[in-house]
């Protein structure tokens, strides 16, 4: 079935906006700027902006192993509702893809229930031990989009070292949340101001820098294609961009969260406000803004990470880390940076669906002729307020409750088949 989108505004290569056509046969683009056809689906854009599905290298969908948290379904009707088309689903899951066997299963339950495209990562290690390295070439082969025991750091330099030597023969890309378990001194929040102020055990900036500062240089030692998961530190930026200077294959990522709060914004001991890393202090935050506009940081990622409402409802200490993401991320950066005039909508369509997918050689996330019909069509007028209860996530763990936001999506499609649209 033909599909005819209308009345939408695109940008174009000088950044402009201006309105446009898009004709949609088999699922991909068949044309840009043409005329209605007889014979065609029409969707009546309104004059809304039209964009690339966005792409997030970084997401948590619980399952298999923690369905109270999140599955697919629910995790990528959420995404869809924030206009992802394409997301990267780490391996922290029961079992964990560090197999043949493990990862078809994994793809299994991704094509009998996700709504979106997800790709996802291999383990670098077997039950992300750290220990026990797993068969890279094996995983890439059944489907790993990139390789990462997210959610814990490889502590044993060798390993890492040695995975990454084998990642660089596939040309694939070695993914990592980097801390060092030795600097975790069991904090809960940034090692700062604040958490002094609510009597609450830090975590130092140092426990995410030295371990990026040690892995840029196993990167260049191998050869590999290295990204740094959620860069929350002026250290860690100063590595990136040390790294990026000399010459190392190394991108790296960025958080809403971690650009639009920080430490002393926490009203209280409350695990809404708890992630990892955690929210640093103010000059760190100006860090990461001044390093996605050089180039330094490359794009946004939300590490959407749902958990229960019982899970968060104990204050820090006894909370695990994560915040949900996906329903408030293009909204929130939109409002707050967009609208202010700190970036161009082209940035922030740049860092959410061009550079990630760039990253991983992904062809997605730009609209072309020939390309997929991965698209979101956004009402950037819409203002509405951020309200937990009507997220598509299981997840209702954010710090963003309340807060007021312009840029919603309204439609999202996928490979041309509509795959969230706003209530009508």
């Amino acid at each position: 079935m033909m599909k005819f989108i209308k009345n939408v505004k695109m940008l174009n290569e000088q950044s402009e906006l201006i309105e446009t056509t898009v004709t949609i046969v088999d699922g991909r683009i068949e044309a840009l700027g043409a005329k209605q056809p007889d014979a065609a689906e029409i969707i009546d854009g309104k004059g809304h902006l039209l964009s690339p599905g966005f792409v997030d290298l970084h997401v948590h969908l619980r399952e298999p192993g923690f369905e109270h948290k999140e599955t697919i379904e629910t995790g990528t009707a959420s995404a869809a509702k924030g206009g992802f088309t394409t997301i990267c689903a780490m391996p922290n899951t029961k079992p964990v893809p560090d197999s043949i066997v493990n990862l078809k299963y994994i793809n299994s339950l991704i094509e009998k229930s996700a709504k979106v495209r997800v790709l996802p990562y291999g383990s670098l290690t077997v039950a992300q031990s750290g220990d026990e390295r797993t068969n890279l070439a094996a995983l890439k082969e059944h489907g790993a989009v990139a390789f990462s025991d997210d959610g814990v750091g490889i502590q044993l330099a060798s390993t890492m070292y040695e995975q990454m030597q084998d990642a660089a023969k596939l040309d694939m890309v070695v993914v990592a949340h980097c801390e060092d378990n030795s600097l975790i001194y069991n904090g809960v929040m940034h090692e700062g101001k604040r958490n002094k102020e609510l009597g609450l055990p830090g975590i130092p900036s140092i426990c995410e820098s030295v371990q990026i500062a040690r892995d840029v240089l196993l990167a260049e030692s191998a050869g590999a294609r290295y990204h740094v998961c959620h860069v929350s530190s002026k250290e860690s930026v100063r590595a990136v961009r040390d790294a990026k200077a000399a010459g190392i294959r190394v991108t790296a990522e960025v958080c809403p969260h971690h650009l639009l709060l920080e430490e002393m914004d926490i009203p209280s001991d409350d695990a809404n406000w708890k992630m990892n890393p955690p929210l640093r202090a103010a000059d760190d935050k100006d860090s990461l803004h001044a390093a996605l506009l050089d180039g330094t940081i490359d794009c946004i990622a939300t590490d959407h990470a749902p958990h229960t409402e019982e899970e968060k409802c104990c204050g820090m200490v006894g909370a695990p880390f994560g915040i949900v993401g996906f329903e408030t991320a293009f909204p929130l950066l939109y409002t707050h940076f967009v609208e202010t005039g700190k970036w161009t909508l082209k940035q922030l369509i740049d860092w959410m669906a061009i550079k990630p997918a760039q990253i991983f050689n992904l062809p997605y996330g730009k609209i072309e002729v020939g390309a997929a019909a991965d698209l979101v069509l956004i009402d950037l007028s819409k203002e509405q307020t951020v309200n937990p209860e009507s997220f598509e996530s299981k997840g209702r763990n954010t710090p963003f409750t309340g807060w007021k936001a312009k840029g919603w999506p309204v439609l999202t499609m996928v490979e041309g088949r509509i795959v969230y649209e706003e209530a009508k």
